[in-house]
């Protein structure tokens, strides 16, 4: 992977596109996005991947994410509120938050920075009828 400076931050050249990265969000996206939602990518796949191999019938996955920065370190990301709503039809709870808990233990992203970032989990389930 190679960055290229630019006049206000970086840019990578990937595959599937270009991503520009900068301090301000009128050139790019800011660094901070681009952890939190490397973090709540990673777990959401990884929960999903579980999910469909038990035949969970998901209908539709969200995650809202809430950050807390710490201004006086740097803006350092302290910690990472991941909400999950999940829509579909006979949700149980409690398998849902092993599910989730199985899916952190492995997400390379979460587990990189587990040491030095809170991460904080939520599920919000929605039945649906049909």
């Amino acid at each position: 992977m190679e960055l290229y400076s630019k006049d206000e931050g970086m840019r990578i050249d990937l595959g599937y596109g270009q991503l520009d990265i900068s301090g301000d969000e009128t050139y790019g996206f800011r660094p901070f996005q681009l952890m939190v939602a490397s973090i709540a990518g990673c777990s959401a796949s990884v929960f999903r991947k579980i999910l469909d191999k038990q035949r969970v019938d998901v209908e539709e996955l969200v995650i809202q994410t809430d950050v807390e920065r710490n201004p006086d370190e740097a803006d350092r990301i302290e910690r990472i509120d991941l909400h999950f709503v999940i829509k579909g039809q006979h949700l149980d709870d409690d398998k849902l938050y092993k599910n989730l808990a199985l899916a952190r233990k492995n997400c390379s992203m979460a587990r990189s920075v587990e040491d030095s970032i809170t991460i904080n989990e939520t599920l919000e389930t929605i039945e649906l009828s049909r």
